[in-house]
């Protein structure tokens, strides 16, 4: 019988994956591992695997393309979490919905919590759920805790669509879908969206698709 690969040691699972170079495959909802809560890091990769780990996420994710990638969209289960966004929109809606553009960062065993009570609802879409978006209200502001690649602390308050972001992949890691946060009237395909919700805010989506906003 041959070995379950799923029960492999991590470094062992992360070296095969490398291995064959490029963008690696993005893990579709409906596989387990995106539903399950990660492994906090620990060491489990050394140093050299982690970093050639990172850069595979990094390439993975400019390569999707996408704004944010968590380890197990790509089949590994450690609370890992890459992000970076160019923000390439149009001023309006970037002033709209606070998006700014965000250097590269490593998210090392991320917890996040709300600062304050106000929440912001945007049409949001993800790399595992390919084709399809929906409304998502989620905290406006937030307070990341984690460490970076190297191991250094990181305590920072992200608002906007960065606060969104971040709350996106830490949710991941945690086995959770944007889908489970979601409107479910407002789920849309990109075509659908591109074509009829692409205003600033989705409040005509809401009142077209017989949904609330906060």
């Amino acid at each position: 019988m041959a070995p379950d690969r799923d029960h492999a040691p991590l470094a062992e699972r992360v070296e095969e994956l490398l291995a064959a170079g490029g963008p690696l495959p993005i893990v579709a909802a409906g596989r387990p591992v995106l539903r399950r809560p990660t492994e906090a890091y620990d060491g489990q990769l050394g140093p050299a695997l982690l970093a050639r780990f990172v850069e595979a996420l990094r390439l993975t994710m400019h390569a999707a393309p996408g704004v944010g990638l968590a380890a197990p969209q790509v089949g590994v289960e450690l609370r890992i979490a890459v992000l970076e966004d160019p923000a390439p929109v149009p001023e309006e809606i970037a002033a709209v919905r606070g998006r700014r553009p965000q250097p590269f960062r490593v998210l090392v065993n991320p917890v996040y919590e709300s600062v304050g009570t106000a929440r912001a609802a945007f049409f949001e879409g993800c790399l595992s759920v390919p084709g399809w978006q929906a409304v998502v209200a989620r905290h406006a502001e937030v307070r990341l805790r984690c460490a970076d690649e190297r191991g250094r602390p990181v305590d920072e308050v992200f608002t906007g669509w960065p606060a969104r972001i971040v709350q996106h992949e830490t949710d991941h890691l945690d086995g959770t879908l944007y889908l489970d946060r979601a409107e479910p009237r407002s789920l849309s395909t990109n075509e659908a969206v591109a074509a009829l919700w692409s205003q600033p805010t989705p409040a005509a989506a809401a009142t077209a698709l017989g949904f609330e906003l906060p």
